[in-house]
């Protein structure tokens, strides 16, 4: 907003004359009549009339002045307020989360931030990682925890917070409870459940697959790994796990030469987005970020 005008037209009333003016405002008197005439052009009105050498306030300019008073001060007292906000830690903070995080790593973060920040509006959206991913790039969301993926956007920052390694579980009654130095040749006859193939999750496993020219025959597709460790436990088929999900009724594959995956999990952040005071309050809280 530019208040040159208003400011200048202002002191022109107080001192009564456009050389009065440019004296308190330390430019030349050109350049105090041709704001106050910026005014009349946005106004259509006529501020002052010349008398003799001097000048005389309009009907005008009497109206205008209570209000351009008015105006200036609400100007400055919002600018105060807005940059004293800038260092209080308040206002509407939208996260995204994959449910994964959110149910197993995020709570005590999350719980820590609010007891710290009351003042902020926290809003969490669980979504897939992939969906958070887009979300972040496309700058509806602040930031979001998610599996990281394989490949990093060049146009996205990155920190990686927790180690997540996936192990190949199957259900206690199946055969591959059992069975020892299973090969991925081997696994790859046995119906599996996996996230689907664009998951950030699936790719790590399909990769590992790849590698050895083999593809997992997966026989079910559902992208919560909650569900896919239920399903696992009845028996319906294997997959691959983290350790927050491994239970009793769940039995780890013997694998041959001891194959482990490995997903990080971590948050993502948008750097052309400019960083509230509440982000960058979060994102201390999960130090050492930058």
């Amino acid at each position: 907003m530019n208040t040159t005008n208003l400011t200048t037209f202002v002191t022109v009333m107080h001192t009564g004359s456009i050389s009065g003016a440019a004296e308190k405002l330390f430019i030349t008197q050109p350049a105090v009549s041709k704001r106050i005439k910026n005014l009349e052009d946005e106004f259509n009105i006529t501020l002052f009339d010349t008398v003799g050498r001097g000048i005389v306030p309009t009907q005008a300019a009497s109206e205008m002045l209570p209000h351009a008073k008015r105006w200036l001060d609400d100007y400055e007292n919002f600018k105060i307020n807005l940059q004293h906000s800038q260092h209080i830690v308040s206002g509407k903070l939208v996260i995204g989360t994959s449910h994964h995080i959110g149910l197993h790593h995020l709570a005590p973060v999350l719980k820590h931030f609010i007891q710290a920040y009351p003042a902020v509006q926290l809003e969490v959206h669980f979504v897939d990682s992939e969906t958070a991913h887009k979300a972040v790039l496309d700058g509806d969301l602040s930031l979001a925890f998610l599996t990281l993926p394989p490949v990093y956007d060049k146009r996205l920052t990155y920190h990686t917070l927790w180690s997540d390694p996936l192990y190949f579980m199957t259900g206690t009654l199946s055969p591959l409870a059992t069975k020892a130095n299973v090969t991925l040749e081997q696994l790859a006859r046995y119906p599996a459940i996996l996230p689907s193939a664009n998951t950030f999750t699936s790719q790590i496993t399909l990769a590992e697959f790849a590698k050895h020219n083999l593809k997992p025959y997966a026989t079910m597709s559902t992208n919560p790994l909650e569900s896919i460790r239920m399903l696992v436990s009845v028996g319906l088929g294997w997959s691959v796990l983290p350790q927050t999900l491994v239970s009793q009724d769940l039995e780890r594959i013997n694998m041959a030469d001891n194959i482990e995956l490995q997903r990080y999990l971590g948050v993502v952040i948008n750097p052309k987005l400019t960083r509230s005071s509440s982000v960058t309050a979060l994102l201390d809280l999960l130090a050492p970020i930058d």
